[in-house]
């Protein structure tokens, strides 16, 4: 369903015109980047990105039926706690959202964080408003961990934001796998 691929600078123009607000743009990149989202930042996102040596890789998520971009995914590693952080998670073809797509791309981070860089815990962050993101990640096997009371402010309204993860037990579990 779901092929993960590099994001290059081919796809800048298509990103930036999935963030059409502020708001959407926090919720989908947090304090990372300004709005509007512009060439620059995009190229300062993957200067270091995307080769053996990074601990930052960024995806775009390929509908593999269509050949279509359908979204975007980043993995930021930390290799000495063989930990990893999923971010910047986008189903930006609005046409595919609400057909498990989500879930799908998920499934193939998770993939590249346990199957290829061989790590223990995978992390991510979401607002506690974003309840089909959230039923999505619990889907794809992350458990709540924590909730961070008010921690982003847009406006005049404060937003919690759950913390989640999944561990490589859990998702060889979850696969049918036995233990590394």
């Amino acid at each position: 369903m779901i092929q993960l691929a590099y994001f290059t600078r081919e796809d800048f123009t298509q990103l930036m015109n999935w963030i059409p607000t502020e708001e959407f743009m926090i919720q989908w990149a947090g304090t990372g980047f300004a709005f509007p989202l512009h060439i620059y930042q995009l190229e300062q996102y993957i200067k270091e990105a995307n080769d053996a040596a990074s601990n930052t890789f960024v995806y775009k998520a390929v509908h593999t039926e269509t050949g279509r971009v359908i979204g975007h995914a980043s993995l930021q590693l930390d290799r000495r706690n063989e930990s990893a952080r999923i971010g910047k998670v986008l189903i930006g073809d609005e046409s595919m959202r609400g057909r498990g797509m989500g879930y799908h791309l998920i499934e193939a981070v998770a993939e590249i964080a346990f199957g290829i860089h061989r790590l223990h815990r995978l992390s991510l962050g979401v607002f506690n408003f974003n309840h089909a993101a959230i039923a999505c990640y619990e889907k794809a096997g992350f458990q709540k961990e924590g909730l961070l009371r008010d921690a982003r402010k847009f406006g005049g309204e404060y937003w919690s934001l759950w913390e989640m993860s999944l561990l490589e037990e859990e998702w060889k579990k979850r696969r049918g796998d036995g233990m590394r």
